[in-house]
């Protein structure tokens, strides 16, 4: 199968960027809420199972083969095992830190796949201006944020759920780059996502039932609605698109509006959960425009 790349993002490909930053940024919100009732492993399992389901039925309507040898299988694994371990450290960070300190850290993903992607793909080299845009962005970012780093406004334990946040974001970018580096780069869509899902659902759920946390006897509406966003909205349907991106369009430049996330966890939060919006937050809106500015430029 051959994959028509792409050298710059379009049209079609900014839309679809934003619409996912959007999406993402509500998931942190949407995965805090849940964890007072669904424990936080058991909740990844769930996203990750229930998305296979959704992504397997999917791919059988409309026939794409999901199971033909094409070489694939390695970096499957491979990527399934780092999404796994992504999504462990995310929800169990987010027992001991805000949803918002979560979104800054898992973002630091960007640079990963800028530093590894050279190695893969020599035509995805950043340069000097390029780079700093990464800087520049993922700086404005932690400048929104850099208010409460010297409290823990979460708890005692906020440095653990921080730490778990950087683990992510590395583990997050060390997937575009298995993706990218493997025979998945010429997968469909939905078998390199259905990879994830499966490996990532059957490893949490064994890792939720070791850890034996309880459930809430009865889940409110607001957990249900959550659960049905993350499964349903997030892990299908954003992440389906995001690895079609993947597959024909330079993974730095993607990589890079990605750090619009963690804005984007700004606003809703100040929508919904009634945070406050400071000038730092300004001076991060302007900083990441800055950034893709610089990213993208020819």
């Amino acid at each position: 199968m051959t994959t028509e790349r792409k050298t710059r993002l379009d049209g079609v490909a900014i839309a679809s960027l934003v619409l996912c930053c959007f999406l993402w940024g509500l998931n942190q919100v949407a995965a805090k809420v849940a964890i007072a009732e669904v424990p936080p492993l058991a909740q990844a399992a769930l996203r990750s199972l229930g998305g296979a389901a959704l992504v397997f039925l999917w791919a059988r309507w409309r026939g794409i083969p999901l199971f033909e040898r094409d070489g694939s299988l390695r970096g499957g694994l491979t990527a399934g095992a780092l999404f796994a371990a992504e999504f462990g450290c995310i929800f169990l960070g987010l027992q001991y830190t805000t949803a918002s300190r979560m979104a800054v850290f898992i973002y630091i993903s960007p640079f990963v796949v800028a530093l590894g992607m050279p190695f893969i793909a020599h035509t995805e080299r950043l340069k000097p201006a390029q780079m700093a845009g990464l800087v520049l962005a993922f700086a404005g970012v932690a400048w929104g944020f850099a208010e409460g780093f010297s409290k823990p406004a979460a708890g005692e334990r906020q440095w653990l759920g921080d730490a778990l946040g950087v683990a992510a974001g590395v583990l997050w970018g060390a997937t575009t780059l298995a993706i990218r580096g493997s025979r998945l780069s010429a997968a469909s869509a939905e078998k390199t996502l259905l990879y994830q899902l499966a490996i990532s659902g059957l490893a949490l759920a064994v890792a939720a039932a070791l850890r034996g946390q309880p459930w809430a006897p009865t889940l409110s509406a607001l957990t249900w609605a959550s659960l049905f966003f993350q499964v349903v909205i997030v892990t299908f349907a954003s992440y389906l698109l995001w690895f079609w991106l993947v597959r024909h369009y330079p993974a730095t430049r993607l990589a890079s509006f990605t750090l619009l996330t963690p804005v984007f966890g700004l606003l809703l939060g100040a929508l919904l959960l009634g945070e406050p919006i400071t000038a730092r937050l300004v001076v991060a809106l302007a900083a990441v425009a800055g950034g893709i500015v610089l990213v993208n430029r020819s």
